[in-house]
């Protein structure tokens, strides 16, 4: 009877069959959680269980001889926390093709609630700045209704090549915020547990199951599909440590959680604003008496002018056509000075 109802399911699953193969030969490491996912979001109605679309993945994989490229990873046990007393911070980055098959490289926020394990991600298609973490905490309060009491930050973890979340949340801007939200903060170092674990599998699964493959088009629509993603599987699905949902807990955590304050500060856009600079063919920018290199070959015949932004004593270039980052430096306050961070070779 077991093998007649295996039978039935299978055939069930076989009109997904091409689609699901589709994938496993453009995404060879693509998982089974993730084609799941990706099957709920084509359909709504889509009732078959996960566990079933994984053991037809496997299918397909032996049936076609397509061995899945195995990615090795560990992780560190963590304490568990009080309800509404913490929420872990953390940051990713990903790149992503476009429709025109051009790569995109999206920056990630994420906050979760330690004790029940409910996620807030929200995506950036340019680098963050303060001002730009200020917003990504507070739309993480109103999304959870609440601010827990502490939050922990990883202090040694230098996020991308030029930002460092340990220097962004010691700013004016981000220490006017704590006071307003009334949060303590927790800087963890790498030896500290509570750095590790939660947080950095949040930030694994929502890039690996969320993001992973999929095609950028717009950030505003990115950012609409992590939402719904978030409701239909990363706060709905069990969690594999806790074994319960971390929809379910939240409800319960939600009580516990401080009221939001009103938000009194927001961006500085005369701060926060890109202004234009001409780029000379030597690949500098001048800016207050200093020249600034960026990378070899920036400069070009359709690219002559670069954006720049100016926050926290410290200086970013842009792409004025794709606002992607070409490089940051802190502002040098000598004058007359190349200042530098790029090798020769580069």
């Amino acid at each position: 009877r077991t093998q007649y109802k295996q039978r039935i399911v299978g055939r069930k699953m076989d009109i997904y069959e091409q689609l699901i193969l589709s994938w496993l030969k453009e995404f060879n490491d693509i998982s089974g959680a993730q084609v799941f996912d990706w099957l709920k979001e084509r359909e709504q109605d889509f009732s078959m269980a996960e566990r079933t679309v994984r053991s037809y993945v496997e299918k397909l994989r032996k049936k076609y001889e397509l061995p899945k490229l195995k990615v090795s990873r560990q992780f560190l046990a963590v304490p568990e926390t009080d309800i509404g007393e913490q929420a872990q911070v953390d940051m990713g980055q990903i790149n992503l093709l476009t429709e025109d098959k051009k790569t995109k490289k999206l920056h990630l926020f994420t906050m979760v609630l330690s004790f029940s394990r409910y996620k807030f991600a929200i995506w950036q298609d340019k680098p963050f700045t303060s001002s730009d973490i200020v917003q990504c905490h507070h739309k993480a309060f109103e999304f959870f209704g609440g601010v827990p009491k502490t939050i922990v930050y990883d202090q040694d973890k230098t996020m991308f090549v030029t930002e460092n979340l340990g220097d962004i949340i010691k700013t004016d801007l981000f220490q006017k915020y704590i006071n307003t939200m009334n949060f303590k903060v927790h800087l963890c170092r790498a030896f500290d547990p509570q750095s590790k674990g939660i947080i950095e599998a949040v930030v694994k699964f929502v890039k690996n199951n969320f993001a992973k493959h999929r095609v950028f088009t717009n950030i505003d629509d990115f950012n609409e599909l992590c939402l719904d993603w978030l409701k239909r599987t990363g706060n709905a699905k069990e969690h594999s440590i806790i074994k319960k949902v971390p929809e379910e807990m939240y409800h319960l955590e939600k009580e516990h959680l401080q009221q939001v304050p009103p938000f009194l500060f927001e961006k500085e856009e005369s701060t926060n604003s890109i202004v234009t600079y001409s780029l000379s063919k030597d690949n500098t920018v001048t800016y207050k008496s200093n020249r600034y290199q960026l990378p070899k070959e920036t400069y070009s015949d359709k690219q002559k002018e670069v954006g720049v932004v100016c926050e926290d004593n410290r200086i970013t270039f842009f792409n004025l056509k794709t606002k992607e980052s070409i490089n940051t430096y802190e502002i040098s306050k000598d004058k007359g000075k190349l200042i530098s961070n790029i090798s020769r070779n580069t």
